[in-house]
């Protein structure tokens, strides 16, 4: 079993940068995530996003402030 998500936040707001899992995970929490991780601007890579509308999207990428990257393919 991997970090909680308070767990992941912290790693975040600290500058780790991570690759995370969306599946599983509520929008509300991969914004904190990105939330955390816009402070010391640590790189934050999304995958499995296709349960998740485009304007989840852009409010995970906005909360991010330029750290995140989807990685999907369009």
């Amino acid at each position: 079993m991997g970090p909680t998500i308070d767990q992941i936040v912290r790693i975040a707001a600290a500058g780790g940068g991570m690759t995370i899992n969306a599946q599983g995970k509520t929008v509300d929490q991969v914004v904190r995530i990105a939330a955390a991780a816009s402070g010391k601007q640590a790189q934050l890579v999304i995958r499995n996003v296709q349960g998740y509308t485009v304007d989840q999207m852009v409010r995970i990428a906005a909360a991010g402030k330029g750290c995140v990257l989807f990685d999907e393919e369009y």
